[in-house]
C-alpha cells in the first residue's frame, strides 16, 4: 500500500463516464453495480447487485498529508482512506461508497479499490482472503504467497504462458464453507507487473493497460484468455523465497499455519481489523486451510531467465498428487 501514500500529481478523471452512472461487472463471482468505472473487471448484464459502489461524500475525518491514512473498523462498518487517494467506506458487507481526492481519477481510484478495499469486503462476506496470486493447473490450483518483491505475480505469470489460467492476483479469495474442499473463487481477468518480468514473460494476446502513475511500477495486464471462471479446489500453498535453485519443500503444521495467518489480506490491517467474532472465524479459517491444503516452501532462483525450472518444478508437484 505504500505507493498510495506517496504525493499524486492531480490529473483529470476520465472522460465518457458521468458520475452517477452504473455499470456491471462480474468479480470473485459476484455481480458489482459500480459508478466507478472499473475495466479491469469483467462487464454483466444489469442484474440484483450483490456490491454496490457509489461515488460522493463520505461524512468522514479525512487524513492530513502528514497523517496519509485514517483505517477504522466496526462489525458492521470499515472506512479506508488515502490523503493522496480519496475515502472509501464499507457497510454492511454489501456497499461501498467512495470519495475521491480532488482530481483523481478512476484509473487510480480502482488501485485501492480492487485491492484492499475489495480484499476487505470478501473477507466481511465470510471468505478467507489471501495476499497472493493462484493460477488453475488441470483442475488443481497453486496459491503463489510471499514477501513483496518475492515473485507472486511473476510466478503466475509464468505458469500462465506455460499454459495454465489464472484464477486470481493479488487478493486470493477462497470459500471454505466446505472445509473439507477449500475452493478458490476467482478475480478477474488481469494480472500486474515490473517492467523487467513484462519483458522476460510475454503474455499471449494480453492487453497492457495505461501506467496508473509513476508511483506505481507495475502495469496491469489484461488476459483476453487463459483465465479460469470456474471456481477450483485450492491444492497447493507455495511460500516463495528468493534462492540459489528451484526446490520445493513441505512445511509441516506448526509452520504452516502461522504463514497463512501471515499472508492473510486483513492482517496488513493488524488486529483492529478483526473486530467482534471476525478474530476466532478468522483464525479458524487459516486453521482448516492449512490443515486441508499442502503448504510449501519454494525456492525461487534469482534471474528471470530461470523462471521455467519453478514452472516444471511445480506442475511436477501438483501432478505427483504429494501431500
Amino acid at each position: 500500500m505504500t505507493p498510495l501514500n506517496e504525493p499524486l500529481a492531480l490529473r483529470p478523471r476520465a472522460q465518457g463516464w458521468p458520475r452517477g452512472q452504473r455499470r456491471f461487472y462480474r468479480a470473485y463471482g459476484l455481480t458489482i453495480a459500480s459508478e466507478v468505472a472499473l475495466p479491469e473487471l469483467e462487464p454483466a448484464e444489469p442484474a440484483a447487485a450483490d456490491i454496490l459502489i457509489s461515488v460522493g461524500a463520505i461524512d468522514m475525518p479525512k487524513p492530513s498529508p502528514e497523517a496519509a491514512t485514517i483505517f477504522r473498523f466496526e462489525p458492521d462498518r470499515q472506512y479506508l482512506a488515502w490523503h493522496a487517494v480519496g475515502a472509501f467506506l464499507i457497510s454492511d458487507a454489501c456497499r461501498i461508497e467512495v470519495e475521491p481526492a480532488p482530481g483523481i481519477d478512476d484509473a487510480l481510484i480502482a488501485f485501492p479499490l480492487l485491492g484492499p478495499v475489495m480484499a476487505l469486503i470478501l473477507h466481511q462476506r465470510g471468505l478467507l482472503v489471501l495476499h497472493a496470486s493462484a493460477v488453475a493447473i488441470a483442475g488443481k490450483s497453486a496459491i503463489f504467497m510471499g514477501d513483496k518483491g518475492a515473485g507472486k505475480s511473476t510466478t503466475a505469470s509464468a505458469m500462465i504462458r506455460a499454459g495454465h489460467e489464472l484464477l486470481t492476483d493479488d487478493v486470493v479469495a477462497l470459500d471454505l464453507s466446505h472445509p473439507d474442499e477449500p475452493m478458490i473463487v476467482p478475480g478477474f481477468p488481469q494480472i500486474k507487473l515490473a517492467a523487467d518480468a513484462a519483458a522476460a514473460i510475454s503474455l499471449e494476446g494480453a492487453q497492457v493497460r495505461p501506467q496508473v502513475h509513476p508511483a506505481i511500477n507495475k502495469a496491469q495486464h489484461r488476459l483476453q484468455s487463459a483465465f479460469s471462471r470456474d471456481r477450483v479446489p485450492a491444492t497447493r500453498i507455495y511460500i516463495l523465497e528468493r534462492g540459489r535453485k528451484a526446490e520445493i519443500s513441505p512445511m509441516p503444521g506448526i509452520a504452516a499455519l502461522p504463514a497463512v495467518i501471515r499472508f492473510s489480506y486483513v492482517t496488513r490491517f493488524g488486529r483492529a481489523a478483526l473486530v467482534g467474532d471476525f478474530a476466532a472465524a478468522h483464525l479458524g479459517h487459516c486453521a482448516r486451510l492449512a490443515d486441508r491444503v499442502g503448504v510449501c516452501r519454494l525456492e525461487v532462483p534469482t534471474g528471470l531467465d530461470r523462471i521455467g525450472e519453478v514452472v516444471s518444478l511445480v506442475e511436477h508437484d501438483l501432478m505427483a498428487g504429494q501431500g
